[in-house]
């Protein structure tokens, strides 16, 4: 039976030390209970608790760390229930025969994509061995991490390419993929010797877990799984049923992360498979080649998957610099919801204009949600424009609000006495339409 919290709490020490990153022995109890921290965090837990607590605290999926990216410690089976924490990883395989290997190293390591002020990039790069030469494809290994800086996944049948492999990518925490009851005690050693993570692999399910059970037992647990899943129906299943035994039957042998290598032949099939496993519990996912469009779609998805339903996304409550603006350029205003700023501020770029952007708090509300939440008011903008003296950085005294809030134009003109309320356009589409026939005359 799991024990609560005050339960685990008589277990600590009850220093408070903090070095656990808790203020507090009861709320780092609480993120136990909750599965939401492992134990080994707390450096001066005694043996006692160790063997009372050590293998229920930990989360029931087992965290990784994939170069600087952890995968795994999920403890919920849906987002709304609380949150996803670590994100699918997306990587892009390259095979050793392949060609324009070097550009694609290159697109590999220049993609970035922006999000609501994220930066998104491809987190890895898969190698797979089709050639024979087993010295060639260790030094595409040393290739692909000189030149991205990313972790790579080894995929190999020879064990000695291998080994060589694994010693080029020491520091990376890289991944050796395929790992079988016949080559894992070797691939064991392999691991631990350079600081990489294994995943196993075997033709159904009762199989994968008798090989991460076999490894936890020898002491190795950094691990990842590979399902050997025939269609995209299957896939789906073996993933979800896999993460419900870990979460729900805190089955210890399917609580590592997942890895998948997709490859079906078509472009729209792939990126299909793809979106199955970033919205059901993968953990890495290897795309066949490297297709900007398709990592656009897929980095929006898990970008979406992985934001907390609870909490809107935000931007910090302040005065923008759009393009180079001078004392004399508009002002406008909006909510600091994330998107809402974006499609704001990206228009108005977009316009050539060069403005100011006043963004309130508005605890990351869109306009008509803020609005009806009283959180989006005349005379809370003018509070917050008095708060950060905008009247001393700008000579202009005309400010353009949203055209969905244009009943606050009154109260906002008598809460900023000498000030003109303009009433701009609804959507941010229309946004270079208001400027050139308003704003610019």
């Amino acid at each position: 039976m799991a024990l609560s919290g005050l339960q685990i709490q008589k277990l600590l020490p009850k220093t408070n030390c903090k070095e656990c990153g808790s203020n507090t022995c009861l709320a780092f109890a609480m993120k136990l209970a909750a599965k939401k921290a492992n134990l080994s965090e707390c450096p001066y837990a005694s043996e006692e608790a160790k063997q009372v607590l050590g293998a229920d605290s930990e989360p029931p999926v087992k965290g990784v760390c994939v170069g600087g990216n952890v995968i795994g410690e999920e403890t919920v089976l849906y987002r709304h229930e609380k949150t996803f924490v670590h994100q699918t990883l997306i990587a892009v395989n390259i095979d050793d025969t392949a060609a324009d290997i070097d550009k694609t190293l290159e697109n590999i390591k220049n993609y970035q994509l922006e999000r609501v002020g994220e930066v998104l990039t491809v987190n890895a790069v898969a190698l797979t061995q089709k050639g024979g030469d087993g010295l060639a494809y260790v030094d595409l290994v040393k290739k692909a991490v000189s030149v991205t800086g990313l972790p790579v996944i080894i995929r190999s049948s020879d064990a000695g390419a291998v080994e060589a492999a694994a010693k080029a990518a020491v520091g990376t925490k890289s991944i050796i993929s395929g790992v079988t009851g016949d080559n894992v005690d070797k691939m064991r050693v392999i691991a631990e010797e350079n600081g990489h993570i294994l995943s196993v692999t075997a033709p159904d399910v009762d199989g994968v877990t008798a090989l991460t059970e076999k490894l936890k037992a020898d002491g190795f647990n950094d691990l990842l799984v590979e399902f050997q899943t025939q269609s995209l129906a299957e896939a789906f299943q073996t993933n979800a049923i896999a993460r419900f035994a870990a979460i729900k039957g805190n089955v210890k042998t399917l609580g590592y992360a997942t890895l998948k290598f997709i490859d079906t032949g078509d472009q729209f099939d792939d990126t299909v498979s793809a979106v199955t496993q970033i919205n059901k519990y993968g953990g890495v996912i290897v795309l066949p080649y490297f297709d900007p469009a398709q990592l656009v779609s897929l980095m929006t998805l898990r970008l979406n998957i992985y934001t907390d339903p609870q909490k809107p996304i935000q931007v910090e409550p302040k005065v923008y610099a759009i393009g180079e603006p001078d004392k004399d350029s508009p002002v406008f205003c909006t909510t600091n919801f994330s998107l809402t700023y974006f499609l704001v501020s990206g228009e108005i770029e977009s316009s050539g204009l060069n403005a100011w952007l006043v963004i309130p708090e508005c605890e990351g509300l869109s306009v008509l949600t803020a609005w009806a939440a009283g959180k989006f008011s005349g005379s809370l903008i003018a509070k917050f424009i008095k708060e950060i003296d905008l009247e001393s950085q700008v000579n202009t005294r005309e400010i353009t609000i949203p055209g969905y809030v244009a009943q606050i134009s009154g109260e906002l003109e008598e809460s900023l006495p000498g000030w003109k309320v303009l009433v701009g356009p609804q959507e941010a589409a229309d946004l270079d339409s208001y400027i050139k026939t308003v704003l610019i005359k």
